[in-house]
């Protein structure tokens, strides 16, 4: 029997979340270590764990894998949640990869001063519903199907849901504008393992608070302002 895939980062959100939710969506259980302390953190790099010095770093199938990008792409592969074709392939990565350019703009907001998440909140906000949200409105209505790509369930499915609910706890009406979005939400947390990751008590992770904050500066060394975009 194999074992669990094992995640080592921090108790919350960052880059992190997408590799639980992605896991979640396939059924597959797994085990988190959460680095509180610098030592743990220094403790991974000394035993050459961390290949490009710096987390997440997943143990999955006997690899101990880095680069958030890799980790998804095999575990999207692994559980046939990466299309049936390399078409489908690519589409599901253009997909990802615009969802990616919009969490870009949520990700660093925890650290940002009070200011600047007001400012940052707005852009958020421009940026989804101006270039992000139309363009998979116009994916779902010119196809009329269910899903993003080949109407299977897939990576790009999962990835844009995350997306959307982030951008709805920066604007709780964000999918006022998009019906297809809004369709599209539903069907997809319906779904029974994802149904089951946002039930409460799951291992997916809360809005990042002031003590995620601190234990990652801490445990990174951060002792500059993040800016906003």
């Amino acid at each position: 029997m194999s074992r669990k895939p094992k995640l080592y980062y921090f108790n919350g959100r960052g880059k992190m979340e997408s590799i639980r939710w992605l896991l979640a969506a396939a059924g597959v259980e797994f085990e988190e270590e959460f680095l509180e302390t610098r030592e743990q953190y220094e403790k991974l790099l000394q035993g050459g764990s961390l290949l490009f010095q710096q987390v997440p770093m997943v143990e999955i199938d006997g690899m101990k894998m880095v680069q958030t990008r890799a980790i998804l792409s095999y575990i999207a592969g692994k559980y046939n949640l990466y299309g049936k074709d390399l078409k489908e392939r690519a589409l599901i990565d253009m997909y990802v990869g615009g969802t990616d350019d919009l969490m870009g703009f949520i990700m660093m907001f925890p650290f940002l001063s009070a200011e600047d998440k007001e400012k940052q909140r707005a852009v958020i906000v421009q940026k989804a519903t101006s270039r992000y949200f139309p363009a998979y409105e116009k994916v779902l209505k010119d196809h009329g199907q269910d899903f993003l790509v080949g109407n299977n369930f897939s990576w790009a499915d999962v990835h844009l849901l995350e997306a959307i609910l982030m951008v709805e706890e920066k604007k709780s009406d964000v999918l006022s504008g998009f019906p297809q979005l809004q369709a599209f939400k539903a069907r997809i947390s319906s779904i029974p393992t994802i149904k089951k990751f946002l039930e409460p008590g799951s291992q997916r992770k809360p809005v990042p608070d002031d003590k995620y904050v601190e234990t990652v500066r801490r445990v990174l060394r951060m002792y500059y302002d993040v800016k906003a975009n």
